[in-house]
């Protein structure tokens, strides 16, 4: 084709583009918030790096890093209480390496490692859980319960009323360990 044959052909209207936004404002593609404590642990390592507080900067980094890698797993750390799991996991991790270094006579290490313990129990402690009073109180509450209905109280059905989905303690920070420990303390076990 000439150039005189292109210019003569007729230009074709576009659409005009319109935001998905605007198309669907109830729509809403925004990922949930993430979790308090991510967000402190976040702006704590800031922090860290500003005052170039090595120790600290590291804990953070190597946290913050594990949440990372779990994001890439089937069960990401989408709860403080899942972060303070990592935590409590990594603190038992150095607790171990600090006896490791214990026995191997290097002092120096010895220390690093339990100024990086020292840190991450400060952050799994700083998430308020729920007290050990109040899941005893909701445990015998859900087993009044379900002998009223006329449910078999056993401990796993227990427990699931209390922290399965749709439970009491659904969506609240507290321990299944705890929970376990109360129902087997009601059951009588």
């Amino acid at each position: 084709m000439t150039t005189q044959r292109l210019l003569r052909l007729p230009l074709r209207p576009r659409a005009p583009r319109v935001s998905l936004s605007a198309r669907c404002p109830y729509s809403s593609d925004a990922p949930p918030p993430a979790p308090p404590l991510l967000l402190k642990l976040r702006g704590d390592l800031k922090t860290a790096m500003k005052a170039k507080d090595t120790s600290r900067l590291n804990v953070l980094r190597g946290i913050l890093s594990d949440i990372t890698n779990a994001s890439k797993t089937a069960t990401p750390a989408k709860t403080d209480l899942q972060i303070v799991s990592l935590l409590r996991k990594r603190a038992a991790a150095s607790k171990q390496a600090a006896e490791e270094f214990q026995k191997a006579k290097r002092e120096d290490l010895v220390g690093k490692e339990e100024e990086q313990v020292a840190i991450m129990e400060g952050y799994a402690g700083s998430v308020k859980m729920v007290d050990e009073e109040e899941i005893k109180a909701k445990v015998k509450d859900v087993r009044m319960e379900m002998d009223k209905e006329g449910t078999k109280v056993d401990k796993g059905s227990l427990i699931r009323k209390l922290i399965g989905p749709g439970g009491v303690f659904d969506e609240q920070p507290v321990e299944a360990k705890t929970v376990a420990r109360m129902v087997q303390v009601e059951l009588g076990g």
